[in-house]
């Protein structure tokens, strides 16, 4: 296995990793400064688009577009002439409240949650977690969730998986074919890894990943929520992680060099890195399809 850093950007809050399997490039967020950057993984090379900060999260959609989670808001993008059209807001709204981490589901629909932090202690947090439909309905799917990310699809299963970073856990839901949610149930408590659990992604095997935000790790659970791999990266606050390559056989991470709540100081902190020769390979993320 080989751990190694592309390119010469560095993000103060590095989120969302996403890969373009159409054109064989990566995408993130440094959601601090409501910034997406595009990136050619080969080169190292990257473009950078600049949009309202903070930015929760953004999803590849049809027709060269982004679906993109602004503070309140959930609004299409298109990069090619900076258009920003705003879809959808949410309907609560505080100073410590935004949407968080969001991605495409098989449908075509656009899933995100939202971060209420600096509450006191027994207060529910604000927010929860949203669907906007290909058809333009925006819906509260669940709340009490205090800081959501990595909502994602299994590869086969009809299941989403969301991880709650403030309650150190991950969750599964059931989902039917008009997107509605089951009850939540408990996958992993990752209280005894040490860590919130982050941004996350599925293998074609159905291993969940994580990035284990506070332990500088990324790790792997199997179908029964059994810790199976575990990868140390350099860096010491890693957010979210994707597979990518031309058969999806590396794995992208990004990390934190800022967040306002978390910093680290280390040569690798806030970079790009991919890690190589992990013995998996990534399942296939959809599109939105969302019109605008």
């Amino acid at each position: 296995m080989h751990i190694e850093r592309i390119g010469a950007i560095r993000t103060d809050l590095g989120e969302c990793p996403v890969w373009d399997a159409d054109r064989q490039r990566l995408w993130l967020a440094d959601c601090r400064h409501g910034l997406i950057h595009r990136i050619d993984a080969q080169r190292g090379s990257h473009r950078t688009y600049e949009l309202p900060a903070p930015l929760g999260s953004f999803a590849l959609n049809d027709d060269d577009s982004l679906v993109v989670a602004l503070k309140e808001e959930v609004a299409v993008y298109v990069p090619s002439s900076g258009t920003l059209e705003r879809l959808a807001r949410i309907d609560d709204s505080h100073p410590d409240l935004r949407l968080n981490d969001g991605a495409a589901m098989p449908d075509g629909s656009f899933v995100v949650g939202t971060m209420h932090v600096g509450r006191a202690p027994g207060d529910a947090p604000l927010g929860g977690l949203y669907r906007l439909d290909p058809a333009g309905c925006f819906a509260r799917l669940d709340r009490g969730l205090g800081v959501v990310n990595g909502p994602v699809a299994h590869p086969w299963r009809a299941e989403l998986h969301v991880a709650d970073s403030a309650a150190r856990a991950m969750y599964r839901y059931d989902f039917d074919a008009m997107g509605n949610l089951g009850a939540r149930a408990l996958f992993v408590d990752t209280a005894p890894y040490g860590s919130a659990p982050d941004g996350c992604c599925f293998d074609r095997d159905g291993g969940l990943w994580t990035a284990l935000v506070h332990q500088g790790a990324i790790v792997r659970f199997d179908a029964e929520g059994r810790l199976s791999h575990r990868i140390a990266l350099p860096v010491a606050h890693p957010t979210s992680l994707c597979f990518g390559g031309p058969a999806l056989e590396d794995i992208y991470v990004t990390s934190i060099r800022d967040s306002g709540r978390l910093r680290a100081r280390g040569s690798l902190d806030g970079a790009l890195l991919r890690v190589r020769d992990s013995g998996f390979c990534g399942a296939a993320r959809p599109r939105c399809r969302i019109p605008f």
